[in-house]
C-alpha cells in the first residue's frame, strides 16, 4: 500500500519547523522534533511528489537496507568516502544500534543478513514507511504532498524567521527550518540552497555500475562471483566483494563501492577508463596451476572450472578470451598459456565507457559544506535556525545501508535541537 497525505491539511501556516523533503531524514528530523517539543507548536513536512519516502519504497530492491551492522562509530565512518572524519562524532550520539532500536520500539523487527546488511523481516519496505507515517500522524505532523517550494526568505528579526513561497501562490512560516531534500542534482535543489549562503559542492553520481560497450562476457549476464576484487589504476582505485556481470557491463557491491570511492575521479575522466577484474584475490594460483598439472594432468581445461568460486560458463569464457586452447590438458599446458590463463584470472582488463544507474536510487557526491554545519545539531554556521540533514550535505556512502544511517543521524541530530528550542520563543 503506498502511503500518500493529500495536499491541504490545517489552515494554519505558521509553525515552529517545517521540512523541506519528505524522505528519510526529513521524517526522521521532523519525528524527533514532535517527540521531545510542545505539542502545541506544530511541524510540517513539504514533498514535492505525490508521495512520500520514496526512496525508502524502492531501495533494496523494495526492502529497504535500513542500515549496516557495524557497530563502532570510526569503523562505521569509514564506509563515507565523503564525510567519513565529520560522522564519526554524530555516529557516537546516533550509531546503527540505536536505529535498530529505534524501529523495534516502534514495532519493526529487524534482520542482519551474512554481509552485515539490516533490513526488517518483513522483506518489505513499506513496513518502514508505515513506521514513520504512523508515528508522524500520531505526533500530529502535518504532511502536504505535491508541493513544490519556489523561494524561502530570512528575516532574523521576524517572529517567524522564514518565509516559504510555494507554487500556487500560498506562502508558509516557519520558527526553524530544516532543508532535507536529498542530493543536489536537481535545478531545484540548488536553487533552494542559493539563499543560504552555503558553499556547495558540485553534484556527481555515485553508486553506479560500469558500461562496457565492447563486453566479451554479456553472454554471461546474471552470472555473479562472491569475491572478486576491482582496479583502475590510473585512479589509484581498489575495491573487493561480490562482483555481477550484466547485459551492459559490470555491477555489484565490489563496482558501486569502487564508484562511490571515485566519484569524482571518475567524473573527471568521464567514465572512461580501464578497470582490471581479480576474479580470485584469494587464491594462490602458482601453487593452484602447480597441483592441477599433477592431479589432473590428463583432464582438459574447459570440460570444468578448477576454482568453486568461478562458475563453468566464465571459466570457459576466460579461456576463450585468453585465446587458450580449451582442449588442452593441464599437463600439456605451456608457460605461455599459464601466463595468458592467470592473466585473465587475475588482471582481467575491461574498458569502461559510461555508467548506469536506477534513476530513482541515484545517490550523489557533492553537497552542503561541512565545515559550515554545527556537526552537533546540524544547524547552519551562518544562519540561526536552518538546518540541513541528510544527503544535502556533502556526506554520501558506499551501498550496504550507509546512507539511510547518514539519514537516520543526522535527521535524528537536527529533530533533536530542533525540539529543544519548542516554547524558547
Amino acid at each position: 500500500m503506498k502511503r500518500s497525505i493529500s495536499l491541504g491539511g490545517s489552515e494554519n501556516n505558521d509553525f515552529h519547523l517545517v521540512v523541506i523533503g519528505g524522505g528519510a531524514a526529513g521524517y526522521f528530523a521532523a519525528i524527533r522534533a514532535a517527540e521531545i517539543g510542545d505539542p502545541s507548536e506544530p511541524v510540517l513536512i513539504l514533498e514535492k511528489a505525490p508521495q512520500v519516502l520514496g526512496k525508502v519504497r524502492i531501495s533494496g530492491g523494495g526492502r529497504c537496507n535500513v542500515t549496516h551492522a557495524c557497530f563502532d562509530p570510526r569503523t562505521f565512518a569509514t564506509h563515507y568516502p565523503r564525510g567519513e572524519k565529520a560522522l564519526i562524532g554524530p555516529l557516537h550520539r546516533w550509531d546503527a544500534q540505536k536505529t535498530i532500536d529505534w524501529f523495534e520500539d516502534h514495532g519493526v523487527q529487524t534482520k542482519t543478513e551474512k554481509d552485515g546488511r539490516i533490513f526488517p523481516t518483513s522483506d518489505n519496505s513499506q513496513t518502514i514507511i508505515d513506521c514513520l507515517c504512523d508515528t508522524a500522524e500520531q505526533l500530529g505532523i502535518e504532511t502536504r504532498t505535491r508541493t513544490n517550494v519556489s523561494e524561502i526568505s530570512h528575516d532574523a528579526d521576524a517572529p517567524y524567521p522564514f518565509s516559504i513561497q510555494c507554487t500556487g501562490g500560498s506562502t508558509i512560516r516557519s520558527k526553524n527550518l530544516l532543508i532535507a531534500t536529498g542530493g543536489t542534482r536537481c535545478v531545484a535543489s540548488e536553487s533552494l540552497l542559493q539563499f543560504t549562503g552555503h558553499k556547495i559542492h558540485p553534484a556527481v553520481p555515485s553508486l553506479f555500475t560500469f558500461n562496457i560497450p565492447k563486453n566479451s562476457l554479456s553472454e554471461l549476464a546474471g552470472i555473479s562471483v562472491k569475491h572478486a576484487s576491482v582496479t583502475i589504476p590510473e585512479a589509484k582505485l581498489n575495491s573487493h566483494g561480490p562482483l555481477l556481470i550484466t547485459h551492459w557491463g559490470l555491477s555489484g557491491p565490489a563496482i558501486l563501492k569502487l564508484s562511490a570511492r571515485g566519484a569524482r575521479k571518475l567524473h573527471s575522466v568521464e567514465y572512461t577508463f580501464t578497470a582490471f577484474v581479480n576474479w580470485l584475490p584469494n587464491e594462490d594460483l602458482e601453487i593452484s596451476f602447480s597441483q592441477l598439472r599433477t592431479s589432473a594432468g590428463k583432464r582438459s581445461l574447459i570440460s570444468r572450472s578448477p576454482f568453486p568460486e568461478l562458475p563453468k560458463r566464465l571459466w570457459e569464457k576466460l579461456i576463450e578470451r585468453g585465446e587458450i586452447d580449451g582442449a588442452t590438458t593441464w599437463s600439456q599446458i605451456s608457460k605461455k598459456q599459464l601466463t595468458r590463463l592467470r592473466e585473465m584470472l587475475t588482471h582481467c582488463a575491461f574498458d569502461v565507457s559510461g555508467k548506469s544507474m536506477n534513476k530513482e536510487e541515484f545517490v550523489t557526491c557533492g553537497g552542503v559544506e561541512l565545515n559550515e554545519v554545527s556537526l552537533k545539531t546540524m544547524e547552519s554556521r551562518r544562519i540561526p535556525g536552518l538546518y540541513f540533514a541528510g544527503e544535502v550535505l556533502n556526506i554520501d556512502g558506499i551501498t550496504g545501508g550507509f546512507n539511510f544511517q547518514n539519514a537516520w543521524t543526522t535527521g535524528y541530530l537536527a529533530g533533536s535541537a530542533i525540539g529543544e528550542t519548542s516554547g524558547q520563543f
